[in-house]
């Protein structure tokens, strides 16, 4: 059995890697357009997968008609986020994007259950007033086009993480077969809008490379195995503090290598925005402890965890 360290260390490195994904991903499109970024990290996770499938054949068996429909619907919710984040990112700042995208950790429990506590929804405000200070700048102003597409982003992956949850409780599901599936029907939808930015792929630096491999195999692949394998064997509320820590990472790669600067108002920001997102989660957790309907949902959400961010 891993220890709580090696567990932990696990979940903290998942975080890490999806925090640094905001500026790889901005950097990306800098050099080629989103949906070109988008074809080529779906096609490569879809690659990578293909070859585990075939890997483990014998284990894994063939896809189920479950796994194909599911994995489809998935992929389909999955890619609307992934347009959102990534013309989102391309128009703010990665540390902004990470932050802003923090916002589905309170906007789920409110999309997937009613009656939670009065205290949830003045975390949330919490959360959107820091979302204020952190998109002003060195002073008040309505926030730019990337802002706003991080927003929607936040809501429709809200969306998504509760429809993973709906599609996934009763269903004997396997998450290697769903992530295969999605990634592929991401590539097929990806393929045509990306079809006149592939010659530029031939004249794609190796940096550039680099970071769509990373985006592909690193954010996507090895984010997601590791993280169903770390909430298998670890308790949701602490696997859900250690990937809550997403935001902050995200902020640190923008400033420490990206270049970022931070003001008085978005340091406030961001501390407004980890603080809320952290009281909401606590309680979410609470009331969905004492709640017996909710309990009965508890399983059903920590099985979707790690279908969430597949890539």
């Amino acid at each position: 059995m891993p220890t709580t360290r090696r567990i932990d260390v696990v979940l903290l490195a998942v975080a890490v890697v999806w925090g640094s994904s905001y500026l790889t991903a901005k950097t990306a499109t800098d050099a080629l357009p989103v949906p070109t970024v988008l074809f080529v990290r779906y096609a490569v996770a879809a690659l990578a997968c293909a070859v585990l499938l075939l890997r483990f054949r014998g284990a894994t068996g063939r896809l189920t008609r479950d796994e194909k429909v599911y994995g489809g619907l998935l992929g389909l919710t999955q890619a609307a986020v992934l347009v959102l984040e990534t013309y989102g990112v391309a128009h703010t700042s990665a540390g902004n994007a990470g932050l802003i995208i923090s916002l589905t950790l309170v906007l789920t429990p409110v999309l997937d259950r009613v009656g939670l506590p009065g205290r949830f929804f003045l975390a949330a405000g919490v959360c959107l007033a820091g979302v204020g200070l952190l998109v002003s700048g060195n002073g008040l102003r309505a926030p730019g086009a990337g802002d706003l597409l991080m927003l929607a982003a936040a809501v429709v992956r809200a969306g998504h993480v509760v429809l993973v949850g709906r599609v996934t409780a009763g269903r004997a599901l396997r998450p290697l077969q769903l992530t295969a599936v999605q990634c592929a029907v991401g590539a097929v939808l990806f393929l045509l809008p990306a079809a006149s930015g592939l010659p530029a792929l031939a004249r794609t630096g190796a940096a550039t490379w680099a970071q769509l491999l990373y985006l592909a195999l690193f954010c996507g692949l090895f984010a997601f195995l590791a993280q169903t394998w770390a909430v298998q064997r670890t308790s949701a509320t602490r696997a859900g503090l250690l990937l809550g820590t997403e935001p902050v990472w995200a902020l640190l790669a923008g400033t420490a290598l990206g270049g970022e600067r931070l003001t008085v108002l978005s340091v406030l920001g961001a501390t407004l925005v980890v603080s809320g997102t952290y009281w909401g989660q606590a309680l979410e957790r609470a009331h969905r402890g004492c709640s017996p309907a909710a309990a009965r949902d508890a399983a059903p959400h920590r099985a979707g965890t790690g279908v969430t961010q597949a890539s």
